[in-house]
């Protein structure tokens, strides 16, 4: 009992110092955008980099990128389902899938950035503009980070699975190596 409760003190450590930075780095950064700058303010103005790269004070009531403005309910909602998910879910990933609890981390840590900003002033604020790509927030490239990671960390997953059943396959049956192994690189090159 005593050694499943320091196992998940530990996890939910990892986790909330992961995710309580993300929240701390956002929140940070978006109030310094929200007292240095009026709405729609750019920032450096009048220099050649504005055209590639600004902070803007901008509000979005969607989705991360600007997307499905006005359901800014729905995601609020969406935000605290997927968070409490992630806080059940965390403990029973194993330890060695790192790269799962650190994507489940980002994800957290951005949701709940953003579940502040609709929640104390009814709107997120975004402030990072490249080119001609939507405005975004320190929460919103969180939560991208955290999908890029979970899909490298299923990947990586799916592979290791496809090769331990097909070393289980030639233990089990020494005839078929050649067999195994041909379909084990069919599978490997159609990916």
């Amino acid at each position: 009992m005593e050694k499943n409760l320091k196992r998940l003190i530990k996890d939910y450590a990892f986790l909330f110092s992961i995710s309580g930075a993300i929240v701390l780095m956002d929140q940070v950064t978006k109030n310094i955008v929200r007292s240095n700058l009026h709405f729609g303010e750019i920032w450096p103005q009048n220099h050649w980099i504005v055209n590639y790269a600004r902070i803007v004070h901008w509000s979005n009531t969607g989705a991360a990128f600007g997307m499905l403005r006005d359901f800014g309910v729905v995601f609020a909602v969406l935000a605290v389902v997927v968070s409490i998910a992630i806080l059940i879910y965390f403990p029973k990933i194993p330890r060695e899938d790192w790269m799962l609890r650190l994507a489940l981390a980002f994800q957290l840590g951005g949701a709940i950035g953003n579940l502040i900003d609709r929640l104390t002033i009814g709107h997120v604020t975004d402030f990072v503009s490249l080119d001609s790509f939507a405005v975004f927030n320190v929460a919103d490239a969180s939560i991208s980070i955290g999908v890029v990671l979970l899909a490298i960390s299923l990947i990586q997953r799916e592979r290791k699975e496809k090769t331990a059943k097909s070393k289980l396959i030639e233990e089990n049956n020494p005839d078929s190596n050649e067999l195994v192994s041909n379909s084990a690189r069919e599978e490997l090159e159609g990916e």
